[in-house]
């Protein structure tokens, strides 16, 4: 892991507690193209009232705008979860050049936890990736932001 990683995965760490802040489920990301962060957002499922609104779908809107193209290939997302089958989808599609997250996602990962989307030999682009930067903190936001939901309603919290 270079030391840029671990720069822009705090960043996006960043993102998630702000997310957290606002009741969110505790995920951020950043897109970064050139050295310059392009897109930054933390979940905004329920602010928005859309199941779209993963931070990782939201960072690849940014980079699109500030790019002025879809074609992401220059760009590298940092997220501080793996991501999901959808956002995955999208980072094939966008073309993204790089994927890095944190804490790997058991239940719903698209990244080689439940399934590898991001480097399916059936699809047409694949994005190199690597997981496990900064896991411990990315993961500790997570349990944190569910201990306290239950700790406030006793019931389990949902994800």
């Amino acid at each position: 892991m270079s030391p840029e990683d671990e720069r822009y995965m705090a960043e996006a760490l960043r993102q998630a507690e702000k997310a957290a802040e606002a009741g969110e489920v505790p995920v951020g990301a950043v897109a970064v193209a050139g050295g310059r962060i392009v897109g930054r957002a933390g979940n905004q499922r329920e602010m928005l009232k859309d199941p779209t609104a993963h931070a990782e779908m939201l960072v690849l809107t940014q980079a699109a705008a500030a790019l002025e193209t879809w074609r992401l290939d220059a760009v590298t997302v940092y997220v501080t979860l793996e991501p999901c089958a959808m956002c995955a989808g999208a980072m094939v599609l966008g073309r993204i050049g790089r994927l890095v997250y944190g804490a790997a996602d058991p239940k719903a990962g698209a990244c080689g936890s439940v399934m590898n989307v991001v480097d399916h030999p059936a699809l047409n682009h694949r994005v190199p990736f690597e997981g496990g930067v900064l896991a411990g903190r990315c993961g500790a936001v997570l349990k944190e932001f569910f201990a306290a939901r239950r700790g406030k309603s006793g019931a389990p919290a949902e994800e």
